[in-house]
C-alpha cells in the first residue's frame, strides 16, 4: 500500500509521546521502499523502539531490513554518541595532560547536556551533510516525544546563535574550537529544515484533545522557526460496529468530538486519518497494511492461547485505590509516575494526588514534562492540593539571576559579561530544570510530592544528571544546594520514594517500561508498582476490534504480573474522560458503572519479582 501523500526527500514524523510516530514512520518507509526507492529510516528518540517494530536489531550505522528491500534503519544512540563525543575531545589529550586533568574533563562531559549535543551532532551529520545520505532517495526521521523533538530541532538555531556571539573560547561542553568546526554543518541543517521542497513535517496525533493540542503547539513552534511544510496524521480513528456497546460508542464519540473541535491551525493542514487496528503494527507485513483503507475490523492477527486471560479476571484486578493506600501509609514522601509517552502517567499521577488530598494530606502535584498536561487533568486544585509545573524558561531565568548574583558578584565588568554569555548556553536550561526537580523532591520531607515525569528518554536524562551531580559532590564537596546533594539518596530510599511505572497492555509500552525498570535498578532505584492502564480486556465491550485488542493484551498483562512487577494494578479503559477532580476521584475508587469490571481493593504481586 502506498503513502497517502507525495513525500519530500526528508520527512519528520513528530508529535506527543504514544501517538504512533514510530508506527507511521515505519509504514511510510516501507511503502517508499516497496515503490522502488532507497530509504533511510532514522530514530532520534533516546527511548527508541524502532528495533521492535521492524524486527531487526539496529545500531548507529545503517542496517538493511531484509523483509523490505531498499529500506535501511539506524538508531541515534545518545549514550554511544556521548561516548564518541567525549573521546573526540579527550582522546587527543591523552599523554599530553596529567591523568587528574583528563578525569576532570571527562567528568565535566558526563552530564545530560553533553548527551544531547552529542546526539545532535549525529543528527546534523545526516541532515546537513549531503554526502552522508547521498545513496538514499528519502530520509525518514522517527523523532522523539514532542518536548525533546522541539529542543532537537531548535538546537541548530540555538547553537548557531551561541557560536556567533560567544567570544570566551569555552563553553560548558569544552573548547569552542570543536563546535566551530561544526558550524557549516549546522548552517546546512538549518537550510534543509526550512526548505519546504526538501523537508516535510508529519504531525502525528490521536483523536484526543490533549494530543491535538500538543500537535497544534508543535505546528506553531515549528512554523515559527521555518518548518512550514506540514501535514497532519490522525492515528487510531475508530468507528464502532455496534451502537449498543457503551465502550465502543464512547471511544468513537470521544474521537469524533476531538476532531470536530481541533485547533484551527491544525484544521487548515492537509489531513490523513489512519484507522484503529485490532492488531499491533509490529513487523513488515503489518506495516504494509497500516495506511490501507476499509479494513479497520481485520482481526486476523494471532491472539494469545486460551488460559493466558486468567490474569485479567475480575478477581485478579488490583484497584488504584489499594495502591494509594500503600503509598499513603508513610504519611509523606515522593510518588513518581514514569513510563513511555502517552500511557497515562499524568492521569495516574493526578488521580493519586487528588485522592491523597481528599484524605487530608498536604500534596504538591508537579510535572517535569515539557509537554505538561497535568493542570488540564486536574481542572482545579482541591483543598490541600497545590499543582505546579517546572517551567524551563522560568527556572532558567531564576538560575541565571542566582549565578550572576553569587558567582558574578566579585567579577569585574568583563568577567560578568563572559559569565552572562556562558549562561546563554543551551546547557543552562538542563541544569536549571534539574535543580527545580531536586527542589520538588526535597519538599516531600513535609508532605506528599507527586511528580508526573516526562516521557522515558527525558526522565532518564534527569536521572543521569542526578548521578553526575552526585559524583561531582563526592569528588569536590562543592557548595551545592542541599536538595541536590540529597537527591539520589532520596530517590534510592524506598521508604521515601515510590516509583510507579505506567504502561499500556501492548508490546512496546511494556517492553520499554521493562527497560526503564532495568535502568532504574542499575541506578539503585527499585520501582514500587506497575499500573497497566487503559485496558480493553478489563471492560465488557463486545466490539470486534476492541475484543481482539483485549485478547492480545492478555499476554502482556501476564508478562508484567509474572515476571516484571512486584505489585500490579490494572485500570480499565474509561468511558468518561478522566479529567477534573471529580472524575479523578472516581478513577481512584473505581466504582461500578456500565462497561467496566470493578476491581477489588487488593494488590496483585509477582512471585518472581519478590
Amino acid at each position: 500500500m502506498g503513502l497517502p501523500f507525495v513525500p519530500t526527500r526528508i520527512v519528520f514524523f513528530t508529535g506527543k509521546g504514544g501517538v504512533g510516530k514510530t508506527s507511521l514512520a515505519c509504514a511510510a518507509a516501507v511503502a517508499l521502499a516497496d515503490s522502488g526507492r532507497r530509504v533511510l529510516l532514522v530514530s532520534t528518540d533516546p527511548a527508541s523502539n524502532l528495533d521492535e517494530v521492524l524486527g531487526v536489531a539496529l545500531s548507529n550505522t545503517p542496517a538493511a531490513i531484509p523483509a523490505a528491500p531498499g529500506l535501511f534503519g539506524l538508531n541515534i544512540n545518545p549514550e554511544a554518541a556521548a561516548r564518541a563525543y567525549r573521546e573526540r575531545i579527550v582522546g587527543p589529550l591523552r599523554g599530553e595532560l596529567p591523568a587528574t586533568v583528563l578525569r576532570s574533563i571527562e567528568e565535566q562531559l558526563s552530564g545530560a547536556c553533553t548527551t544531547e549535543i552529542a546526539a545532535f551532532d549525529e543528527f546534523t551529520a545526516l541532515l546537513g551533510d549531503a554526502a552522508a545520505t547521498a545513496s538514499f532517495d528519502h530520509v525518514i526521521f522517527d523523532t522523539a516525544p514532542t518536548g525533546h523533538t522541539l529542543r532537537l530541532l531548535k538546537l541548530p538555531a540555538a547553537w548557531e546563535g551561541f557560536l556567533a556571539t560567544n567570544t570566551s573560547g569555552t563553553s560548558c561542553l569544552g573548547p569552542l574550537s570543536g563546535l566551530q568546526a561544526q558550524r557549516s554543518l549546522y548552517q546546512a541543517s538549518l537550510a534543509a529544515l526550512a526548505d519546504g521542497t526538501t523537508t516535510t513535517v508529519a504531525l502525528v496525533s490521536r483523536p484526543d484533545p490533549a494530543a491535538l493540542a500538543e500537535a497544534e503547539r508543535t505546528r506553531a513552534e515549528l512554523a515559527a522557526i521555518g518548518l512550514a511544510n506540514q501535514r497532519l496524521f490522525v492515528n487510531g480513528v475508530f468507528t464502532a460496529t455496534s451502537r449498543q456497546d457503551p465502550v465502543a460508542t464512547a471511544l468513537e464519540r470521544r474521537g469524533a468530538t476531538a476532531l470536530a473541535e481541533m485547533p484551527e491551525g491544525l484544521a487548515r493542514l492537509p489531513r490523513h486519518d489512519v484507522a484503529l487496528r485490532a492488531w499491533a503494527p509490529l513487523g513488515i507485513e503489518r506495516l504494509r497494511t497500516l495506511f490501507a483503507a476499509g479494513i479497520p475490523c481485520d482481526t486476523t492477527a494471532p491472539v494469545p492461547a486460551d488460559g493466558v486471560g486468567d490474569d485479567v479476571s475480575a478477581a485478579s484486578l488490583g484497584a488504584l485505590g489499594a495502591l494509594i493506600n500503600a503509598c499513603a501509609a508513610a504519611g509523606r514522601g515522593v510518588i513518581m509516575t514514569m513510563g513511555k509517552g502517552g500511557v497515562g502517567k499524568t492521569t495516574v499521577a493526578a488521580a493519586i494526588a487528588v485522592e491523597l488530598a481528599r484524605r487530608g494530606h498536604p500534596v504538591h502535584l508537579t510535572t517535569t514534562d515539557p509537554a505538561a498536561h497535568v493542570l488540564a487533568a486536574v481542572g482545579h486544585s482541591a483543598a490541600g492540593l497545590r499543582v505546579t509545573r517546572i517551567d524551563p524558561a522560568v527556572e532558567t531565568s531564576a538560575y541565571a539571576a542566582e549565578v550572576m548574583a553569587t558567582a558574578g558578584a566579585g567579577l569585574d565588568e568583563r568577567g560578568r559579561e563572559l559569565l552572562a554569555e556562558d549562561l546563554r548556553s543551551p546547557c543552562t536550561e538542563e541544569i536549571a530544570v534539574f535543580r527545580a526537580f531536586a527542589r520538588a523532591v526535597g519538599e516531600a520531607v513535609r508532605g506528599f510530592v507527586v511528580i508526573d515525569t516526562a516521557p522515558t528518554g527525558h526522565t532518564l536524562l534527569l536521572l543521569d544528571a542526578a548521578q553526575a551531580y552526585h559524583r561531582e559532590v563526592e569528588r569536590t564537596h562543592s557548595d551545592v544546594p542541599e536538595d541536590v546533594r540529597q537527591l539520589l539518596p532520596r530517590l534510592r530510599d524506598p521508604a521515601f520514594t515510590k516509583i510507579i511505572l505506567v504502561t499500556l497492555p501492548e508490546a512496546t509500552p511494556v517492553h520499554e517500561a521493562a527497560a526503564l525498570q532495568s535502568d532504574l535498578r542499575r541506578a539503585g532505584i527499585e520501582p514500587f508498582a506497575w499500573v497497566i492502564n487503559q485496558s480493553f480486556s478489563a471492560t465488557t465491550t463486545a466490539d470486534t476490534v476492541l475484543v481482539a485488542r483485549g485478547a492480545q493484551e492478555r499476554a502482556y498483562i501476564a508478562e508484567v504480573r509474572t515476571s516484571l512487577a512486584q505489585k500490579t494494578v490494572i485500570v480499565a479503559w474509561q468511558t468518561e474522560r478522566p479529567t477534573g477532580a471529580a472524575a479523578l476521584l472516581s478513577l481512584a475508587r473505581e466504582p461500578r458503572r456500565a462497561g467496566f469490571i470493578a476491581a477489588p481493593m487488593v494488590l496483585t504481586g509477582s512471585p518472581a519479582a519478590h
